[in-house]
């Protein structure tokens, strides 16, 4: 019996826990587009969701130029062009690649790589994980195997704080400070796993410290200074486990029971010392940071992540040459000298159209795409999505696939035809219907409770 292709429900990866994929991965990327009922879509990976102004205003000249003129920004940090031309890849291509942003044409879908956004900006954190992410996409583009990793494959490096570490990943790094654990060599006599030397080269990244490398549910401790190799040697074990598997998993979650990951082996293999980590693995991922002035960085949001080649032109220039995308989708500005500065700039980009209060209700709204890009769309979402008020993040959703939602608690707001929604707070692992008048006092009562009636809501 041939194996079945996996229920997709977000973005084409599955809420069955041992999907069987029998087909590659089909995940858009610079070079590969996906045909849409607008266009072309093309998805550009930006390691830690940096760029340079210059890389920034070109991206906008060719949303204007090759595109609909607008960037949206994905749950990852990265960037997406809609509504380009059939014939315009291989200008596009030429265009990246003149920026740097295509340093491989082979593993551009693979450098999936979310970060700190306000590592080293704010004073909290044990690590610069921006240069980890530098050293491990580099190591990434330097090995012909990490091609075989999918276009979902997801890098985490959390620099201690506890932003990103709950986004996901397949692979996690968490930055430890120097007296939370130790490695052998070290003083403290952890219990080490040694193996032969090997491997890429290790480019020191801190002076101390150490990581935890989390993979599933292990994690191991090794010096920070080897946590991008170790995070490499980590996506090289999920793929020996993915070939002994045999069902085509795409993500760490998707391998069956007994084919864990070799981390430890991984490691030893590697050279690179590593000791135990007791459970919790760190900080387990807090809110989004919020708009405003933090340290020397200004942060704002994108409403639902979309932005015209006109706004985004009010980001530049940054003030140290480096846009910063979130993973909330929404911008980082480093480099300002002081407060007074950082101030101006911050209401500057509110009156061009940025959320830049922290108060402001559409913090945490996102949307998939919806009509009319989306074909599998039963409404135009975007249009409908109303902030309603309260903690919780809402995403609108113009089918059962639910592209682009939030992990953790959320609320659901799916669209069934005919300018309904069925809303739900997603808590837990469970799911409570709610109800009210209208759209907007629905979404409002979801996003501060999270149990009620069943129902739907017209908008």
């Amino acid at each position: 019996m041939p194996p079945t292709r996996a229920t997709s429900t977000n973005q084409g990866e599955s809420l069955i826990r041992t999907p069987v994929r029998d087909r590659g991965d089909a995940c858009p990327g610079a070079l590969r587009l996906h045909r849409a009922d607008d266009g072309a879509l093309a998805r550009l990976r930006v390691p830690a969701g940096v760029l340079t102004s210059r890389q920034a205003a070109i991206l906008a000249d060719v949303a204007e130029r090759l595109a609909d003129g607008h960037l949206s920004i994905t749950s990852r940090g990265n960037i997406e062009l809609r509504g380009l031309g059939a014939s315009c890849g291989t200008e596009l291509s030429a265009v990246l690649a003149d920026a740097g942003l295509l340093p491989s044409e082979r593993h551009e879908r693979v450098r999936n790589i979310v970060a700190s956004p306000l590592a080293t900006l704010d004073g909290l954190g044990h690590a610069d994980v921006q240069l980890w992410a530098r050293e491990l996409d580099g190591l990434l583009c330097a090995e012909e195997w990490t091609t075989a990793l999918s276009g979902r494959f997801l890098f985490v490096l959390d620099d201690g704080r506890g932003d990103v570490a709950g986004l996901g990943g397949d692979v996690t790094l968490i930055a430890e400070s120097g007296g939370a654990g130790c490695v052998s060599g070290e003083s403290g006599g952890a219990e080490s796993v040694r193996g032969e030397s090997g491997g890429a080269a290790a480019v020191p990244v801190t002076s101390g410290g150490t990581a935890l490398v989390r993979v599933g549910d292990r994690a191991l401790r090794v010096s920070a200074a080897a946590a991008p190799r170790a995070a490499l040697a980590a996506a090289g074990a999920f793929l020996a486990a993915a070939r002994d598997a045999g069902n085509g998993a795409w993500r760490v979650r998707e391998l069956p029971a007994g084919h864990p990951v070799d981390l430890a082996g991984a490691l030893a293999r590697q050279g690179i010392d590593a000791g135990p980590a007791a459970a919790p693995f760190g900080p387990p991922g807090a809110a989004p940071h919020l708009p405003g002035v933090s340290g020397r960085a200004v942060a704002v949001g994108a409403p639902l992540g979309r932005v015209s080649a006109a706004r985004w032109r009010a980001l530049l220039p940054a003030p140290a040459d480096e846009l910063r995308v979130t993973p909330w989708r929404g911008f980082v500005l480093p480099g300002f000298e002081d407060d007074a500065a950082a101030r101006e700039r911050l209401h500057a980009l509110a009156d061009a159209g940025f959320i830049a209060d922290p108060r402001s209700p559409w913090l945490g709204v996102s949307a998939c795409t919806g009509r009319p890009g989306c074909a599998k769309s039963l409404a135009d979402v975007r249009a409908d999505a109303v902030p309603g008020a309260g903690g919780l993040p809402v995403h609108f959703s113009g089918c059962e696939r639910r592209c682009g939602h939030p992990r953790g608690d959320w609320v659901d707001a799916l669209a069934t035809g005919d300018g309904r929604y069925e809303v739900t707070v997603r808590t837990g692992g469970t799911a409570a219907p709610v109800s009210g008048a209208n759209l907007t006092e629905t979404v409002t009562r979801a996003r501060t409770t999270s149990a009620t009636t069943t129902t739907t809501a017209t908008r």
